[in-house]
């Protein structure tokens, strides 16, 4: 029970934090996707790791890809698979907030990828995404764009 009590604390600390101004891309050890391959989102319908062969530099971040032809698509239209709000938890973002995300709790809501940090906070974001999605939009420039931070972003402009 307190670990229970002790984890809801934090996760409403987690979405309680200001939004900072943030890097455009959430990495992991400059890996976006912790470094999975966000075409096969797409193609394979699953997350798939990716290989630092296969491995492409994006918005100052590193994409790994699980073979050459993952990569070539990436690519060819990086804006298409590239996740939302730069692959941080869109429902952090609907909170205006940021989150670190877990690559196998994802979805794609009209051909567009996105990411959640936790079991619970996915539950939460599939009970509205339609919703999540609009306030999430409505905040990203303001989180993305904080205390003229990222003006080279095309948004920030």
């Amino acid at each position: 029970m307190q670990n229970l009590k002790l984890l809801s604390f934090l996760t409403l600390i987690l979405f309680a934090l200001p939004a900072l101004a943030i890097d455009p891309i959430y990495t992991s050890r400059n890996k976006a996707v912790k470094g999975y391959d966000t075409v096969a989102y797409f193609t394979e319908g699953m997350p798939v790791k990716g290989s630092k062969e296969f491995s492409y530099e994006y918005k100052g971040a590193q994409w790994y890809f699980s073979n050459a032809d993952n990569l070539a698509t990436f690519k060819a239209d990086p804006e298409k698979y590239a996740p939302q709000f730069g692959g941080y938890c869109a429902y952090a973002v609907a909170n205006n907030t940021t989150a670190s995300i877990r690559p196998e709790l994802w979805t794609i809501v009209d051909g567009k990828l996105y990411l959640n940090y936790s079991k619970g906070v996915q539950k939460r974001w599939n009970k509205d995404r339609a919703g999540y999605i609009a306030e999430a939009h409505a905040n990203w420039k303001g989180i993305l764009c904080a205390k003229g931070k990222n003006s080279d972003e095309p948004l920030c402009e």
